[in-house]
């Protein structure tokens, strides 16, 4: 590896905790609600957000796996749900916040986020999702501790694959974004590493994102963050 890595901004949905396993029940939730009960218009709804109905998957780059509220809300608008933007909006947050109560962290990730923190890696959370959601969520999966820097698409760091809440990152922490590793399971992810200059950028297949898909933007590809702490990653 070519840099030297002081710290490293993880992705949420797909890098930190199960995608499917977490979202698909908000995310019928939130097509349910915007659809106003119409089945029909449900199903057309976890379609357009690009969740399959019957295998309750979410496809990889689809607004559900990387879109924000506000997004998904007008695309919902566009397909016919008869709600205002402002208060879909605003619904959809709170039906993503609650279901960041039953997130869980993927399988054997705390060990390697807290052998990270120990090793002396500043560690932070950039999300599409609500600041309130990723704060619930760390708390949740009792790593708060370990993060130094949350932000959502409300933070006011601007949405991926924009390079905000990279710069912010490394404006909040005083890391250069030379140093900082960005790690997700979303070429949105990659784009967003890849406009800010950021020094590695760690592609996962942890959730929605193929190596297919990751490979041509990634430095490095890993099945999971749970294996970040064994990579060769120089230490800070």
């Amino acid at each position: 590896m070519a840099c030297t890595v002081k710290a490293i901004l993880f992705d949420k949905d797909g890098t930190l905790l199960d995608f499917d396993a977490t979202w698909a029940t908000p995310q019928e939730q939130a097509a349910a609600f915007a659809a106003n009960g119409d089945e029909l218009l449900t199903k057309r709804l976890l379609a357009a957000g690009g969740m399959d109905p019957g295998t309750r998957k979410t496809a990889a780059g689809s607004l559900f796996a990387a879109g924000n509220a506000l997004e998904i809300a007008e695309a919902f608008i566009n397909e016919g749900a008869p709600r205002s933007l402002e208060h879909l909006t605003s619904v959809l947050d709170r039906i993503f916040l609650e279901g960041m109560q039953k997130a869980k962290l993927l399988p054997e990730l705390e060990t390697s986020l807290r052998e990270l923190h120990n090793a002396g890696y500043i560690l932070g959370v950039a999300s599409s999702d609500s600041e309130a959601s990723i704060t619930t969520f760390l708390r949740t999966t009792g790593v708060t501790d370990l993060f130094s820097f949350i932000a959502g698409y409300d933070s006011g760091h601007g949405h991926k694959p924009g390079p905000g809440m990279v710069k912010a990152f490394s404006g909040t922490t005083g890391i250069p974004v030379s140093q900082i590793a960005v790690a997700g399971d979303n070429t949105h992810d990659l784009k967003m590493a890849a406009s800010a200059g950021a020094g590695l950028k760690i592609g996962v297949l942890s959730g929605t994102g193929t190596a297919a898909d990751l490979s041509p933007l990634a430095d490095l590809i890993l099945e999971s963050c749970a294996d970040l702490s064994e990579q060769v990653l120089v230490r800070p």
